[in-house]
């Protein structure tokens, strides 16, 4: 984003009335997007390989999971070129062609994670709440036809990403944006609040519906009284937990500043301080989104049991091995 002239309105149709200095952001997102870049990586391919190489039968779930897992390995794969392009302050050096196809892959897999969670909290509400019906809908069969269905929505809905991604330069820096010029942000804004409504607040309705009804359900004293119904009971748990704390730290902060900061610079009428503070609480809630890449492989660690079967195997082998060195 260029910086800004606070001396009034100037002639230049690009630029805004407000300086934003930003500064801080060359340090933080590249420091930020290089730790999820490494952490990020290791999670999301270990998950991958237990997902392909050890789990045996494949579940409505282990689809949705392994969908889930190629959005995040989508999206750290782009972390090198942001971390280039904040690293050396907004000078975009990769062409047109690379800012629209990075920007095109960030809210791409951004809202592939969200609807793919989306189905992850829906699969297990139909098991706890509607276990009989559940033996229908959870089938492979169906998981590959909702995952190719989200797929499709998520491609078409963000192709207008492509368009709006521009270069331009800023003296003798290139900039990538991360919106759009100025000339087409009333445009890219009412496109962006579509988008969120569609693939952020009807999916985040769905998963505090669906948690909220899990939670009565398994709190409910006459369910889950079997041993082996009280380790679904703590499995059921820990999913919850996770895929809420993945909306609530990662996604909701991020769309509620970024709306508000929107939203002011559009009217571009209101106090200079208050953009600059709601754009600087924007730049920070970017590193959360990267953040959910981390935590959405955990999902798959803490509550698939073909990964945990596999530890204990691996385990017990590496044990033999010594062992048998030993003697």
């Amino acid at each position: 984003m260029a910086m800004l002239n606070n001396t009034g309105i100037t002639n230049d149709s690009q630029v805004y009335r407000c300086t934003l200095k930003e500064e801080f952001k060359y340090i933080l997102l590249p420091v930020s997007y290089s730790l999820v870049l490494v952490f990020g990586l290791a999670l999301n391919i270990t998950a991958m390989y237990f997902i392909l190489f050890r789990t045996k039968h494949w579940k409505a779930s282990t689809i949705y999971m392994i969908n889930l897992n190629v959005c995040d390995t989508l999206y750290i794969l782009t972390l090198p070129f942001l971390i280039y392009y904040y690293a050396d302050k907004n000078d975009w050096p990769f062409g047109e062609l690379m800012c629209k196809l990075i920007r095109f892959l960030f809210y791409t897999n951004l809202y592939g994670s969200i609807l793919f969670l989306s189905c992850i909290s829906l699969h297990r509400f139909l098991g706890i709440c509607h276990p009989m019906r559940s033996l229908y809908w959870m089938n492979v069969r169906h998981a590959r036809l909702v995952s190719v269905g989200i797929w499709v929505i998520v491609l078409i809905l963000q192709a207008p990403i492509l368009y709006f991604a521009r270069e331009r330069h800023n003296g003798n820096d290139l900039v990538c944006h991360d919106t759009t010029t100025k000339e087409l942000f009333s445009d890219f804004l009412v496109y962006t609040s579509v988008v969120m409504f569609l693939l952020f607040v009807l999916p985040f309705g769905v998963v505090l519906v669906c948690n909220g009804l899990m939670v009565k359900k398994l709190l409910d004293p006459g369910v889950f009284r079997e041993p082996v119904s009280q380790h679904s009971k703590k499995k059921s748990v820990k999913m919850i937990i996770i895929v809420l704390l993945a909306f609530m730290l990662c996604f909701l902060p991020f769309h509620v500043n970024r709306t508000i900061y929107y939203t002011l610079r559009y009217v571009d009428k209101h106090d200079c301080n208050i953009i600059r503070i709601t754009n600087n609480i924007y730049k920070f809630t970017r590193p959360l989104v990267s953040l959910n890449s981390c935590i959405d492989p955990i999902l798959y660690f803490m509550a698939g049991q073909s990964f945990r079967n596999s530890i204990k195997k691996i385990s017990t082998k590496k044990t033999d091995k010594s062992l048998s060195t030993l003697l």
